[in-house]
């Protein structure tokens, strides 16, 4: 009997390189389709700078595609995780300003109908995605997400939060992203979200200033 032998993964080190040009062979190795960043412009209220917000979007085929709910999905995950936070990262920070400009982030993953919601899981909800966009962002919270199964053609809500703050009230937002030709039945998108400042008219206070608040004031509620 004749076997195959299977060619060794070749190694790349992406730690200190930009991925904004050039990656072709990573793109393939983790089955890119496509990859593109959106930006918003907010206006600044009074003299303040405007607030720039921006989602990139990661298209790959779904490595898991076919498989059963008891298959093992820590060798792909570890695989394509990294690189995926490394490209959309990459991107953020360039069409952003740089980690320094980036107040708040978040994160989202959509599978396509010949998956199952836990691969969408797996490529954001493991360290190998969550720790290395926190690091390149230089945040410290913990990312607020969004997941979902659907068709292509839908639109999705990506939250974000303060990157070291996270309960602070006025960055509590959300970047609405529409994925016009993903994901296809066995693709992933997987979302990077990031702002660089917090709602433009945030106005209903903090923790800091919120009074005392207990289930009390049902009884005496001016109705």
């Amino acid at each position: 009997m004749t076997t195959t032998a299977t060619a060794p993964a070749r190694i790349v080190d992406l730690s200190s390189s930009s991925t904004l040009h050039g990656y072709e062979a990573i793109a393939a190795a983790i089955g890119l389709r496509s990859i593109r960043t959106i930006t918003e412009e907010l206006p600044g209220v009074a003299r303040a700078a405007p607030i720039l917000r921006a989602a990139s979007i990661a298209v790959i085929a779904n490595p898991w595609a076919g498989t059963s709910v008891t298959h093992d999905l820590e060798p792909e995950t570890q695989r394509i995780a990294p690189v995926l936070a490394k490209l959309l990262t990459d991107r953020l920070t360039d069409v952003l300003g740089g980690p320094d400009a980036v107040q708040a982030f978040g994160k989202a993953a959509v599978v396509g109908l010949d998956g199952e919601i836990e691969h969408a899981g797996a490529l954001i909800h493991t360290p190998y995605f969550g720790n290395l966009m926190r690091e390149a962002l230089e945040g410290t919270s913990i990312l607020c997400f969004s997941d979902a199964r659907s068709a292509a053609g839908s639109s999705h809500r990506i939250p974000l939060w303060h990157k070291t703050a996270p309960a602070t009230r006025d960055f509590y937002q959300s970047l609405e992203v529409h994925l016009a030709d993903a994901p296809h039945p066995g693709e992933l998108a997987v979302i990077a979200a990031a702002s660089t400042g917090p709602r433009p008219h945030a106005r209903i206070g903090d923790r800091s200033t919120d009074r005392v608040i207990t289930s009390d004031i049902l009884k005496e509620l001016p109705l």
